[in-house]
């Protein structure tokens, strides 16, 4: 069974309800019928009457927000959450992004997932605003699932990327929360002890530079907020992966170097060119992106998505429901 197919069968297991607020793009809507025919959670198309289907299709559930019993709900905990006026509140839950949102936030559905209509940068901001941040976080970051199909004589090899669709420069502090974040994914997704190597040119102060420097820091701050699992910086990429140029390099010995699961790239120019390279050079398979660091779970889809993207972040989506 390859890794993606683990992951399907997991969240099968989750059952758990996903809204998608954009019922209008026809994508939308098959995504949600192959959703439902294979299982994969119980999805819920949300809007208003005119851009929802007449009939959805069968297994799919319909959330007319004009009509619904739960809209003053909303917008009075809404209002009360970012400290505006009722009328105020309710005009902005009334727009589908912060509808479906503030549902997942009062517990009415388990995950969103948006942006086929919507800039990132929209669905970022709903969610920001509902649902929050984790505790101990205060970024919202992304990341890929990397099955390589080779490495070091072991086949279809699960690595986390990121942060590789979100954030351009982090600072330290942003530094810390993706790595965080990512160690969560790591354990939620894989099921493994994660295992997180902060990347630079530099190898446990091999160079020195205010860049090197920014991620030695970050990996003390990120040390702080681990939950789970062991972090380690500044390392390069190859020192992180191969154990042999770890043990050269002098950091032969860690939970981390030679052994790392979970690479955290300086910013997003490195994180993004490498994970296409690998994708594209070595054939590796791309399971993302996933966005993290949300209190509950909401996802981000590209507006070229296409209705297996769909399914696949539903996937993603459910799997972030998982209690572990």
């Amino acid at each position: 069974m390859s890794l993606l197919e683990e992951l399907q069968e997991k969240a099968r297991a989750v059952q758990a309800t996903i809204l998608y607020p954009e019922p209008e793009d026809e994508r939308i809507v098959r995504a949600a019928a192959q959703v439902a025919e294979r299982g994969l959670a119980r999805p819920v198309l949300v809007g208003p009457p005119s851009a929802l289907p007449g009939e959805p299709p069968p297994g799919v559930g319909k959330e007319v927000i004009d009509d619904s019993p739960r809209l003053k709900e909303l917008g009075a905990c809404y209002a009360e959450q970012r400290k505006l006026k009722e009328a105020l509140a309710l005009r902005m839950v009334r727009k589908p992004l912060v509808y479906a949102a503030m549902m997942v936030r009062c517990g009415y559905a388990d995950g969103t997932v948006a942006g086929i209509a919507h800039t990132t940068a929209n669905v970022l901001q709903a969610a920001g605003l509902t649902i929050g941040y984790q505790e101990g976080i205060d970024t919202a970051s992304s990341c890929f699932i990397m099955v390589l199909r080779e490495l070091r004589g072991q086949r279809d090899v699960p690595l986390v990327f990121a942060d590789c669709a979100v954030l351009v420069e982090p600072s330290v502090e942003q530094l810390a929360d993706i790595a965080a974040s990512s160690a969560r994914t790591a354990r939620r997704f894989l099921d493994v002890t994660p295992r997180v190597a902060m990347l630079s040119f530099s190898t446990a102060g091999s160079a020195t530079h205010p860049a090197v420097e920014r991620v030695r820091e970050a990996t003390k701050l990120a040390g702080e907020k681990l939950q789970d699992g062991y972090v380690e910086g500044e390392l390069q990429f190859d020192a992180a992966l191969d154990p042999e140029v770890a043990a050269r390099k002098g950091v032969g010995s860690s939970e981390v170097a030679g052994r790392a699961n979970v690479l955290v790239f300086p910013d997003l120019n490195a994180a993004n060119i490498c994970y296409k390279a690998v994708r594209d050079l070595a054939g590796a398979q791309a399971i993302g992106p996933v966005l993290q660091g949300f209190a509950r779970p909401v996802n981000d889809l590209s507006r070229a998505a296409s209705v297996e993207d769909v399914v696949g972040t539903t996937v993603i989506t459910a799997l972030q429901c998982r209690q572990l």
